[in-house]
Order: C-alpha cells, then sequence, then structure tokens
C-alpha cells in the first residue's frame, strides 16, 4: 500500500472521517466512534449538505473558506470546513489540521451509493481526493430504510426513512473492511465503495467483491422544467422514476438488492488505448502538419 508508512508499523493510524451530509449528521458520528477502536480519529466534515458534490474542491483562488471547531461528544478532534468533503481531505492532507492522516473514511451516507453515483457522490469523491495524495480510503453508504407503506408521499418521506437507518449495522461492517485495507499490501492505494444493507448483522444474507453497475436501481425516466415565477422567467425541475431495474449479477446494485455487503474496490481514471485517426488528422491538420 503506497502509504507514508507500512501498515505494520502504523500502531494507532490516524484516521479522517467526513462525509457529504454535514457535520451535524448522525451516520458520521456513528462512523467516527466506531473507527476509534481502530486509531486515533479526527473528524473534517462540511459546516451543511454537500450531497452530490463529487470530488469537488471549489475555486481555491477565490474561496474565503471558514473553519471552525465543532465539539463531538467521544471525539477529540473535529471541525468543519464551509465546502465540500473533496475540500475538507484535500486541507488535511496537506496539514492544514496538524497530521497526517493514514486512511480517509466517508460516511456513513443515508442511501447507497451505487453505479453511476460513483461519478457525483460527495462521500465517494472524498475518498478519491485522498487516494490523490496517496491516503487510501472507504467510503461507507447504507441503504436506505424501506419507506413505511407504497405511497409516493412515504417513498419520497427523507427525513423519516433516514430516522429507520441502523447506522450500527453500517459502521460495524465498515470496522472489518477499514482494518483489512489498512493490513493489505496492494500494489496501488486502494480505494473501496462499501455499501451495506439496511438490516441488523444477523440479517444480512452475506457479502460480495463487486462491480461498479451501468445502471442504478431505479430508473429516472424524465426531468421537466415546471413555471416557478412566470413574469419573472423562473423555473424549477421536476423529476420522475421508474420501476426498479434489472442488475447484472455482478454489480454493486444487485448485492444491495439481494442484501448483500457490496464491497467495491475502485480503479484509478487513467487513460485508455486510442485508435482514432480522425481526430489525428484534424489536429495535424490545424498545426499545419
Amino acid at each position: 500500500m503506497m502509504t507514508s508508512q507500512s501498515p505494520n508499523s502504523i500502531d494507532r493510524p490516524k484516521i479522517l472521517l467526513t462525509n457529504d451530509d454535514g457535520i451535524e449528521s448522525v451516520g458520521l458520528h456513528v462512523l467516527a466512534r466506531a473507527m476509534s477502536r481502530l486509531g486515533d480519529v479526527a473528524i473534517v466534515a462540511p459546516d451543511s449538505e454537500y450531497s452530490g458534490a463529487g470530488a469537488a474542491i471549489g475555486a481555491l483562488h477565490i474561496a474565503e473558506t471558514i473553519i471552525k471547531r465543532h465539539p463531538i461528544e467521544g471525539i477529540d478532534t473535529s471541525w468543519t470546513v464551509s465546502g465540500p468533503p473533496g475540500l475538507c481531505v484535500f486541507y488535511a492532507r496537506m496539514g492544514a489540521f496538524g497530521f497526517h492522516p493514514d486512511i480517509v473514511v466517508s460516511g456513513i451516507n443515508p442511501g447507497a451509493n451505487l453505479g453511476r453515483s460513483v461519478y457525483h457522490s460527495g462521500t465517494i469523491g472524498a475518498v478519491l481526493t485522498g487516494r490523490n495524495g496517496n491516503i487510501p480510503g472507504v467510503a461507507v453508504s447504507q441503504a436506505f430504510a424501506e419507506p413505511a407503506d407504497d405511497s409516493d408521499e412515504a417513498r419520497y418521506a427523507y427525513e423519516e426513512r433516514v430516522s429507520r437507518q441502523l447506522w450500527d449495522s453500517a459502521a460495524e461492517v465498515a470496522i472489518e473492511v477499514v482494518a483489512g485495507l489498512l493490513d493489505s499490501h496492494l500494489d496501488d492505494v486502494g480505494v473501496i465503495n462499501l455499501n451495506v444493507p439496511n438490516r441488523p448483522i444477523d440479517e444480512i444474507k452475506g457479502w460480495r467483491w463487486t462491480d461498479v453497475g451501468t445502471s442504478p436501481p431505479w430508473a429516472m425516466t424524465e426531468a421537466k422544467l415546471v413555471v416557478h415565477d412566470d413574469e419573472a422567467g423562473h423555473y424549477k425541475i421536476e423529476t420522475s422514476w421508474g420501476e426498479q431495474l434489472e442488475q447484472p449479477p455482478n454489480s454493486d446494485a444487485a448485492a444491495i438488492l439481494d442484501d448483500h455487503i457490496s464491497v467495491t474496490m475502485l480503479s484509478r481514471i487513467t487513460a485508455l488505448p486510442v485508435d482514432a485517426p480522425a481526430i489525428d488528422e484534424r489536429l495535424d491538420t490545424l498545426l499545419g502538419r
């Protein structure tokens, strides 16, 4: 593993905790206290909601980022940052908080991060930002609690469903995965997308190494503009969701839908071999070659 120290030399690894739901998220607090069983925990998290921020760090040349201490029970070091989780990790790995993380752990996100969401999730973006500094990481997400009933209101009742998350289940799984990653000897810096069913541990059917799915569990079928203020020409977006989509059996979404833990080792973004003579010709022509 490409870290500043061999995992075997880390008696108490320095574990950086962050999330994209903000410093007040119960999932973050539960995960941080669980991680304290493995090492010295420091929280550096956004001061507000940054879901969907991906690995964004913002416009650093004009940003006026505000950093504050934010006490959390059971955690000695906890800070808020007025920016996305990627920025939290960026500042931490640059030494702003007086330590160098041995691993980044992000979450617990309410709602699974599967398939295409790896491009957009701030939970995952945080650990990808850590890897840019050769720091391994685990992004921890937990499937939503089932809706109270089949009505549309229950399906979209976010706060009510979050209140029924079994955070301790996801935290217990995360302990084993983080400990295993710290003990591993990988050829490259390991970054894991971990998704856990919203079940008690003894009701989870099993676990799988999975691929990143190519489609979400449920399809967004339409996004349309709806008039918000006709006189001012303002609109809002309304989205429609379709039925559950069939998933390849080796995908992350298939595992979660089958009440299995999904463990996905994410690759780096790398260049592919290219054979595109039309591009070659156009660029050569532009440059007079």
